[in-house]
């Protein structure tokens, strides 16, 4: 059975689980496999839990069902493909180009989830938006958000990761995005990218996709590495190819068409912005806009935000009134305010990149009583000791009052370190670090918390 017969099978039976947990009547299972699981041995309890069709990739789950003769056209019920996970991302794209809307692509190695929320939010002041829930942004959540297109979706969203060479091709060649943006591009994931070249270059598979066919690119001015990245492969276009670029910054370029700076950061970020005409110079008034997230650092998702928002005719009111009414959530560059202290939560991921910002932009903040509680940044590679070690002499060169780090790449920065850290604290997992704040009570502190997800300092909040 070729895709678009699956898929008329599936506009019969509209709905697609790959949880045989989770079987509504009619559904379609769909045998995905993992590390630790293999959905096809799960496909006849799914049609025997209501499935009306089982999709699944291997010929033994097809064997043998004598036993189970009561379930009515059991081998008609039974779909065998090549691949599953191929077939899933297939009749996603099918999906997806059942609709002639503006599908915006985003990916990034820092700062892609909240740039998304923050388009969602300006764009839903006009349209209906569906955008990728969460981070489902990889080879499964990617379908899973295409799927989720409807007739009364006008303008979809889609968050795209990566962490090895070729992901961001397979996520675009399912998704078909028609305009884009990369947020920036970072030191992350080098184990499974191997080098920084090899994060640009699959991050890069963006640009690719929208060039080869002439969609629109949204950038930041300022990233010279997007840029770059960028005007590589313009140079290699067919002379009448010229898709349409609009650049967003904080520099005065003249070429930048929406402009921003920050006004402060005290704690949550306020700027301002104006647009401006190449031609004409500036064509509307500085607009301030205060926001509810932490970090200057975010001014860049906010003129992407912003860009995008005036690409598509949302009036400049409600672009404002957006992001004005914006509450970061999921550990993202979020303030909390608890009994004993405020609480600055990044516990969702870390790298050197996004490390270094925070570190930067908590050195900046005008407020007394300065402690972080950092966790180890994963999937470094070869790199992890140099840049852990970079972390640690970064926070010496702060001068906060009190740093606790977590994990043993930490330890060993610690330990070789050759400047003076005495008001370092080293702890190997977040447990230590529990018992730490059940006996000191850390009291009256502006607190950085920031790690990756697998460190669980995202467990921390309630205990300060």
């Amino acid at each position: 059975m070729d895709i678009k017969e699956l898929y008329k099978l599936y506009q019969q039976h509209p709905l697609i689980t790959t949880d045989s947990r989770n079987c509504p009547d009619g559904s379609i299972f769909l045998a995905l496999k993992g590390a630790s699981f293999n959905g096809n041995q799960f496909a006849i309890q799914a049609l025997e839990k209501g499935c009306a069709y089982a999709i699944v990739d291997e010929k033994g789950t097809l064997e043998n069902l004598e036993h189970l003769e009561s379930l009515d056209n059991l081998k008609e019920r039974l779909i065998l493909v090549e691949d599953c996970l191929q077939t899933f991302k297939d009749l996603a794209r099918e999906h997806r180009r059942q609709f002639e809307i503006p599908v915006i692509g985003i990916t990034g190695t820092n700062g892609k989830t909240t740039t998304k929320e923050l388009i969602r939010a300006v764009l839903a002041e006009c349209y209906h938006v569906m955008a990728t829930e969460g981070n489902f942004n990889n080879d499964v959540g990617v379908p899973k958000t295409l799927f989720r297109l409807d007739d009364q979706a006008e303008i979809a969203v889609v968050e795209m990761g990566a962490s090895h060479p070729g992901d961001i091709k397979t996520l675009v060649e399912t998704a078909e995005p028609n305009c884009g943006l990369i947020t920036n591009v970072g030191r992350a994931h080098l184990q499974g990218f191997g080098s920084f070249e090899g994060v640009c270059q699959t991050k890069g598979e963006l640009y690719d996709f929208l060039l080869a066919h002439d969609a629109p690119i949204f950038i930041n001015r300022d990233n010279e590495y997007l840029m770059k990245m960028l005007e590589e492969r313009q140079s290699s276009l067919a002379s009448h190819q010229s898709p349409d670029v609009y650049y967003y910054g904080q520099s005065d370029n003249s070429d930048i068409l929406i402009r921003g700076e920050v006004v402060s950061c005290a704690p949550f970020l306020k700027f301002r912005w104006r647009e401006q005409d190449a031609d004409a110079g500036y064509t509307s008034e500085w607009m301030e806009v205060q926001t509810h997230l932490i970090g200057a650092y975010n001014l860049d998702n906010m003129l992407a935000a912003i860009t995008i928002g005036y690409v598509n005719n949302i009036p400049f009111e409600q672009i404002n009134h957006a992001l004005e009414n914006y509450v970061p959530s999921n550990n993202r560059s979020q303030m909390t305010v608890t009994e004993h202290n405020h609480l600055i939560v990044d516990a969702y991921n870390a790298n050197p990149t996004s490390m270094a910002a925070a570190i930067d932009n908590f050195k900046l903040m005008q407020v007394e009583h300065k402690m972080a509680i950092l966790g180890k940044m994963g999937e470094l590679g070869d790199v992890s000791d140099e840049e852990h070690q970079k972390v640690v002499n970064m926070l010496v060169e702060a001068g906060f009052d009190e740093v606790w780090l977590v994990g043993e790449e930490f330890e060993k920065a610690i330990a070789h370190s050759t400047r003076p850290t005495p008001h370092f604290s080293v702890f190997h997992d977040v447990e230590e670090v529990k018992a730490a704040i059940a006996k000191q009570q850390p009291q009256h502190r502006y607190i950085l918390i920031k790690g990756s997800n697998s460190v669980k300092l995202y467990q921390l909040p309630e205990l300060l």
